[in-house]
């Protein structure tokens, strides 16, 4: 794993040096992969007429890919917008529902944690961000739609709940790997028992110590 990621982060510089084009030029045909994967998640409100207009999206794991540092790798997320649009507002109204994968707190296996959300979004149209609170997206008075998966993103990841494990069964019990629970409950009796040791020298110190 280690080679290939190695090797992986070498054809830039290979490409480079032999067929004389920058590196930073060779990694462009993932950067308009991206973007147009994500173009998958725009709004075209130009030409809406006012009031209320409802869209539909989805999320998979190519979904999650294109995010650098996504907690979440796996999943499967459906999205429901409705757009409302008046003469001198936009506002967004998010409802998203499904499940994430992810790993168990208590036995370290991968499980489907079902997962909803919703929010209330409003849309401001400026040349720059300003720090004006939460649930604000801004966009250029010349944009001519909206592009969501960001805001998704970000409210997918904060409907992840605090403490991850499996859901209850029928019987009312998790369905966690029990041996797996076994083998660390024993690996931290072990570091347990490892920690409450001493150095013998400090032993003999204390005794000097007592001494005098």
């Amino acid at each position: 794993m280690l080679i290939s990621c190695f090797i992986f982060t070498q054809i830039p510089n290979i490409l480079q040096k032999h067929s004389g084009v920058d590196k930073n030029f060779l990694f462009l045909p993932l950067f308009f992969r991206n973007v147009s994967f994500k173009m998958k998640y725009n709004i075209e409100f130009k030409g809406l007429k006012e009031g209320l207009h409802d869209f539909g999206f989805e999320v998979n794991n190519q979904f999650f890919a294109h995010f650098e540092e996504s907690p979440v790798d796996n999943g499967n997320l459906e999205i429901k917008v409705t757009l409302e649009k008046r003469s001198s507002f936009l506002k967004l109204y998010l409802e998203l529902a499904g499940w994430l994968e992810l790993t168990c707190d208590r036995c370290l296996e991968l499980y489907r944690q079902s997962v909803e959300n919703s929010t209330e979004v409003f849309v401001k149209f400026g040349e720059g961000e300003n720090d004006e609170g939460e649930n604000i997206m801004w966009v250029s008075p010349e944009e001519h739609q909206l592009n969501l998966a960001q805001i998704i993103y970000e409210y997918a990841v904060l409907s992840i709940p605090m403490r991850h494990v499996h859901p209850k069964n029928s019987d009312g019990k998790r369905e966690c790997n029990r041996e797996m629970i076994e083998k660390l409950k024993k690996y931290k009796h072990a570091q347990a028992a490892e920690e409450v040791k001493t150095d013998p020298r400090w032993d003999a110190l204390r005794k000097l110590g007592n001494n005098n």
